[in-house]
């Protein structure tokens, strides 16, 4: 619930209050963005699974943002477009995570779907005790 209303605010900032991104720097915040989309997305996956530390993930999303933007600096500096490198891994792990998303969601609405069924059968036939009455 949190995540929605930390999105909800965030998009009502940036509604009420309009900031441009200077030309010069629009890579940097690019980049920085798909770190952040990036970590967002490996920390659902690690709620999902019950592996999520929140100490691992603050330091997995500033640290790859930092690489990111180092790597996006110096690729401006000798004129080298490496900003790229930091596209096509933080792409890359997006399209996994999302995966891994896509596919934990499938199995835990199964599973529930198994035991929704198990249970009803169950209340169905009894358990079989000699103690069971109607």
């Amino acid at each position: 619930m949190y995540i929605v209303i930390s999105i909800l605010v965030g998009i009502i900032i940036g509604i009420l209050l309009p900031w441009n991104i200077p030309p010069q720097y629009s890579i940097y915040v690019a980049v920085m963005l798909l770190a952040a989309l990036d970590a967002a997305a490996g920390g659902i996956r690690a709620r999902l699974k019950h592996e999520f530390r929140g100490n691992l993930f603050i330091s997995g999303a500033v640290g790859n943002g930092l690489i990111a933007v180092f790597l996006t600096y110096m690729g401006e500096r000798i004129g080298i477009s490496l900003y790229l490198a930091a596209v096509v891994v933080f792409g890359t792990r997006l399209f996994q995570n999302f995966g891994e998303i896509r596919r934990e969601l499938l199995t835990l609405s199964r599973n529930r779907n198994t035991i929704e069924k198990s249970i009803v059968k169950t209340q169905e036939v009894g358990d079989g005790t000699p103690f069971d009455s109607e």
